[in-house]
């Protein structure tokens, strides 16, 4: 059985930017993830410690978001490096990283970076 948890519209606000304006004032980001493990166990049991607990994962997304980087790609690379070294059983991870209001010579509402990745 596959199992998949999703954590949608997670909100930061991070200093991620190439521009030096950017890590100065920082901007408003939301994070979505897509996260699939067999949690086959935890659908019988209903206890916690046969899942992964949704407040581990949204820890270990802050503290990658907390980290200043000049693009949205290496966030998202650190991300999902780091929920397979903290959640051995996932089986594929999506993150999707968007930013508000990017610093640009025109009108966007925002852009967004995708990875995604199968173990």
């Amino acid at each position: 059985m596959k199992t998949t948890i999703e954590l949608n519209s997670m909100h930061f606000f991070a200093f991620h930017g190439v521009n030096p304006q950017e890590k100065l004032v920082g901007n408003h980001f939301i994070v979505d993830l897509t996260l699939i493990a067999p949690l086959e166990k935890a659908v019988a049991s209903d206890d916690l410690s046969d899942t992964i607990n949704y407040a581990d994962i949204y820890s270990t997304v802050n503290k990658e978001m907390a980290i200043s980087s000049s693009l949205l790609e290496h966030v998202a690379g650190r991300i999902l490096k780091a929920l397979k070294s903290a959640f051995p059983e996932l089986t594929a991870v999506k993150v999707k990283i968007t930013k508000l209001n990017p610093p640009l010579a025109g009108e966007l509402k925002s852009a967004s970076v995708t990875l995604e990745e199968n173990f």
